[in-house]
């Protein structure tokens, strides 16, 4: 899918009274979209801000192979802008970081194309400075910890359920579990949205917390079993606890998969009750999480049988300039999962190279094996804002064939 990423020069100021920031204007599939922040510490003259960095997942982020973009000031105004032009299909978030220094950014991360190291670098020290676009309401805590602002282009595809934030739901338990083969403890949330004569099925999503918390998800669940497009389920979020546990845990790590099996689960059957059945169990997962997810799949086809995988890191455990299939491929080669059927979910964003080269190469392994394979391209980045909507899309997918034949209600 085509589109320029290039920045227009900069047009002229719109009149100032009802700013709106991004304006978007489209013409056919592309769509030019300007970003402003207004400087309230006025002009050149009053002001000490040099730069007002935008950081835009999948367009100007550290995997991009560009240069650092700032907005620039409208000479003699307390307005900064910055122009780009963007396929209609696109949605993504943003920050921007107004700052008063002239280097932030090393040479090296300034030269066309920037050292990718150096990018990182910069933007890793910055981005605890971001703050969300004040003329933006629609606005989150984005998965990397600092404020978002989300855009969304008019192609963009529909996200069922999270236009919904005010169904009603009741209101999931969050317990402890200690884990003995882990040596840790965490919280993990537990979540049903209705009730069926019969066992209700089961999805457990990794990366809890933020499902739980910093975009919760309960309504958008909610609102897609209410209108019958989900069935009513048990829903099991897991928290990473940090990022060096995420980063141990969820590569590839049998231990955590199997205490998942050997404790929580029959955790979770003390505290309600679900249809332990893997060919309905879904497992869920996101980069790294969603690398943990085919992984559990694979090995435990007879626990999992529904993988549900977004921008899975399957470059792992090899940086990203070797070039060299991941682990999980590589067992893939030699049989991994031969025999063993599973229906997997597995989606990749356009805007994040190194993730898509490795979906794209770990795809027709898995097709070979599983026929029941469903490959979803988004136009986007690296970004939570886009894994949302893939989320009940997928759980969708992989549920769709038992709840509409009935097995779930017993009417089959």
């Amino acid at each position: 899918m085509a589109g320029s990423l290039e920045s227009d020069p900069v047009v002229a100021w719109p009149q100032k009274p009802g700013l709106v920031s991004p304006s978007i204007v489209t013409e056919g599939d592309i769509c030019t979209v300007t970003f402003y922040w207004q400087d309230p510490a006025g002009g050149e003259l009053t002001s000490s801000v040099k730069r007002v960095w935008i950081y835009i997942t999948g367009v100007t982020d550290h995997h991009q192979p560009r240069a650092p973009q700032s907005l620039q000031r409208i000479d003699g105004s307390d307005v900064w802008q910055w122009q780009v032009r963007l396929n209609a299909s696109w949605r993504g978030s943003y920050c921007l970081i107004p700052s008063t220094s002239e280097n932030d950014f090393s040479a090296a991360a300034l030269q066309q194309p920037p050292d990718r190291t150096a990018l990182r670098e910069g933007w890793r020290k910055l981005l605890p400075q971001a703050i969300a676009d004040p003329l933006n309401p629609n606005s989150w805590q984005g998965g990397r910890g600092h404020p978002a602002s989300a855009l969304h282009l008019p192609q963009a595809p529909a996200q069922p359920g999270w236009d919904k934030n005010e169904t009603e739901f009741t209101a999931p338990r969050c317990i402890q579990w200690q884990s003995q083969r882990l040596g840790n403890q965490r919280r993990v949330w537990l979540f049903t949205t209705g009730e069926s004569p019969q066992p209700l099925p089961l999805a457990i999503l990794l990366d809890g917390k933020f499902w739980a918390e910093q975009m919760p998800v309960w309504p958008a669940l909610q609102a897609e079993t209410n209108c019958g497009h989900l069935p009513p389920a048990v829903y099991l979020l897991i928290d990473a606890i940090d990022t060096q546990h995420r980063g141990q845990e969820l590569t590839c790590n049998p231990d955590f998969w199997l205490a998942v099996q050997e404790e929580l689960l029959p955790l979770l059957s003390t505290q309600v009750s679900w249809r332990d059945d893997a060919t309905t169990t879904v497992v869920a997962g996101q980069s790294f999480g969603g690398l943990s997810a085919l992984y559990a799949g694979l090995h435990w086809p007879q626990r999992f049988g529904c993988v549900l995988s977004q921008s899975g890191s399957f470059w792992w455990p090899h940086r990203q300039k070797t070039g060299e299939p991941g682990w999980l491929a590589e067992q893939l080669t030699k049989g991994l999962g031969k025999g063993s059927p599973l229906r997997i979910y597995l989606e990749a964003g356009l805007r994040e190279p190194v993730i898509l080269r490795a979906n794209q190469h770990i795809y027709p392994l898995l097709q070979r094996a599983h026929p029941s394979l469903h490959y979803r391209l988004f136009d986007g980045g690296h970004d939570a804002l886009c894994w949302r909507g893939g989320l009940i899309n997928g759980l969708t997918t992989l549920w769709q064939p038992f709840h509409l034949s009935g097995v779930f209600d017993g009417t089959e």
